[in-house]
């Protein structure tokens, strides 16, 4: 498999699709390791398997209408194997194993047949104390934006997934990437007050585009820098219920597609009425109850500039 992500938005050859099947019960609420998952079963509408595998079918069959290659993890059973993005991501020729929570730390096994088919060389396995997770990482040409958290409680944070040892090895690894660090508030409990990954508050979209919530960020300074990279008339804002919605986790299928929940009314509108970027909707309300969207679903391997 030769590996190629260069960005957010290229057209999308192969990516793998989480796994919905055997999900298991749902779990207590001190089992919950994001702030909507523990809303979501402190309020009792967390979401059944039948309804993941439906959401999740219909994604992939958008994915298979523009002929990208889906791969899928093997299952594990009783095990929640959802949210793809978290347990490897691909810059460039290089697919870099995330050290994750050890609550999904079994989850890697089931993508052992992805990972075999990349040559050795081209993987990193970071130091076990380097964490990071693909929420938190995003390719953008030149630049790389990698969320996480400076806050001095970082260990105590669930939610804080990725540390400044990996974003240092990042940096060693590609020194040709312009490497920006954004400080994320966290909340392991209040999905209003806290950011799980960056890609829950900001995402790229067509080649110059991107959705914000600039109430994310711990530093005004961080959302400024994004104005200045990207440009005001290049945002679309999102409003504080909307972050709550997962609005700026859409995945994108080349420039012109991208697929979005289709309760996204404001947003979706905006992408085709103003941006002429055609969008995919598919109902995605269940698997947001879990503290991802379609961009945690996925984990792209290849696109084509």
């Amino acid at each position: 498999m030769k590996l190629n992500i260069k960005n957010e938005t290229g057209r999308l050859k192969s990516v793998v699709l989480g796994q919905p099947n055997s999900m298991g019960p749902t779990p207590k609420l001190s089992e919950a390791y994001d702030a909507k998952s523990y809303q979501s079963i402190n309020n009792r509408i967390y979401p059944t398997e039948a309804d993941i595998i439906s959401e999740m079918t219909a994604f992939e069959k958008v994915l298979h209408q523009y002929d990208v290659k889906v791969f899928r993890p093997d299952i594990i059973e009783n095990y929640n194997q959802v949210f793809a993005r978290d347990v490897a991501f691909v810059i460039e020729d290089k697919m870099i194993i995330s050290n994750i929570i050890e609550d999904r730390h079994d989850e890697q096994e089931a993508y052992r047949k992805i990972f075999e088919q990349v040559p050795w060389r081209n993987i990193i396995n970071l130091p076990e104390s380097a964490h990071v997770e693909g929420g938190d990482v995003m390719v953008w040409n030149d630049f790389l934006f990698i969320g996480t958290c400076y806050n001095d409680d970082y260990r105590n944070f669930k939610t804080a997934r990725t540390n400044q040892y990996a974003i240092d090895i990042l940096k060693e690894y590609f020194p040709h990437k312009r490497i920006i660090d954004l400080d994320l508030k966290k909340n392991d409990h209040q999905p209003e007050k806290g950011i799980l990954h960056l890609d829950c508050t900001f995402n790229i979209v067509g080649k110059d585009k991107c959705i914000i919530y600039k109430e994310g960020f711990v530093e005004e300074n961080d959302f400024q820098l994004l104005m200045d990279i990207f440009g005001e008339e290049n945002c679309f804002f999102v409003q504080p219920s909307e972050m709550v919605e997962m609005f700026p986790n859409i995945f994108s299928i080349d420039h012109q597609v991208v697929v979005s929940d289709s309760s996204f009314t404001r947003l979706n509108r905006h992408l085709e009425d103003v941006w002429n970027i055609k969008v995919e909707e598919i109902p995605y309300r269940e698997v947001s109850k879990m503290g991802g969207l379609l961009r945690c679903s996925t984990m792209p391997l290849v696109r084509e500039i």
